[in-house]
């Protein structure tokens, strides 16, 4: 645990330091400030599909505000549109690497695409292409390949002491809506608008179709039926999907998260736990007919 003073001393001794930095690195939400507002001034973004992060508006922001952007992509995304520098990388099944199993042990595996077998040059792993990157920088890691990265982590071995805390944040207190309202809830889907999917037609054939979930009271109280479209409402704009009325808590509605539209967090601007307004879809007035004389 990067809190444990005796863990920090090891690794420390470990790597030949004299100490390990004191500072916490930032998260998620503290690298999107810093950026979106100039404190830093250059990005790594790896593997990142921007309508999954928390608020997709301040992340596009981030990303037209930072001076150099590098990409580390598997596919062209909404990133590589902004990027300064693409560098492909290698996707799972061509590289070696490890994982754990239920009980908690690490098992190996190698690459199953290997270089004879591939139509293309094989792209670099993402961990070639961050030691490379350190070179350039002049920080020296260390670790050229996963045999190298293997034999540092054995060389750290095994932590005996106490493991990390449980967060110390404390819980927000649950919304509570009123009539027109609900709780947002939802995931994403295995199959849905993910940028590893698109391009394959047939797979998208298979995905089940985006409906919004409410219980039968809810739905009788937002005065929707079955198979009706829903407007959902947050703070940046509203969400529209056919409604399938399900067992489920009332004033709560479900949705996929990246089913339709650009996804519930950018369309919308709310996430799960949010409160938002809900009703049916305003109906569009037809054009009057031309009759002729």
């Amino acid at each position: 645990p990067a809190t444990d003073p005796r863990a920090r001393e090891e690794v420390a001794a470990a790597w030949g330091i004299a100490e390990l930095p004191l500072r916490y690195g930032r998260d998620t939400h503290q690298i999107v400030e810093a950026a979106a507002s100039g404190e830093l001034s250059a990005l790594l973004v790896a593997g990142v599909e921007v309508a999954d992060l928390p608020d997709p508006a301040r992340a596009r922001e981030a990303l037209e505000s930072v001076g150099f952007l590098v990409s580390l992509e598997l596919r062209p995304s909404e990133v590589t549109e902004h990027a300064d520098v693409v560098l492909p990388v290698a996707a799972v099944a061509e590289k070696a690497g490890t994982f754990l199993n239920w009980e908690g042990r690490v098992r190996f595996f190698e690459a199953a695409l290997k270089p004879d077998q591939m139509t293309r040059r094989l792209a670099p792993t993402d961990a070639r292409v961050l030691q490379m990157l350190a070179d350039a920088m002049d920080v020296h890691l260390g670790l050229p390949d996963l045999r190298t990265t293997r034999a540092e982590i054995d060389r750290l071995g095994p932590w005996d002491g106490a493991r990390a805390s449980d967060p110390v944040e404390a819980a927000g207190a649950l919304p509570r809506p009123a009539a027109g309202e609900a709780v947002l809830a939802g995931h994403r889907l295995l199959l849905d608008q993910g940028v590893l999917q698109q391009g394959d037609e047939a797979l998208a054939g298979t995905r089940h179709a985006a409906r919004a979930r409410v219980s039968a009271a809810t739905a009788a109280e937002a005065g929707v039926t079955d198979g009706d479209l829903l407007t959902v409402t947050g703070t940046a704009g509203t969400v529209e999907l056919p409604v399938l009325v399900t067992e489920m808590p009332d004033r709560v509605v479900w949705l996929p998260l990246n089913s339709a539209g650009t996804g519930v967090a950018s369309d919308a601007g709310a996430r799960p736990g949010s409160l938002v307004r809900i009703g049916p879809a305003a109906v569009a007035e037809e054009a009057p007919k031309e009759v002729e004389a």
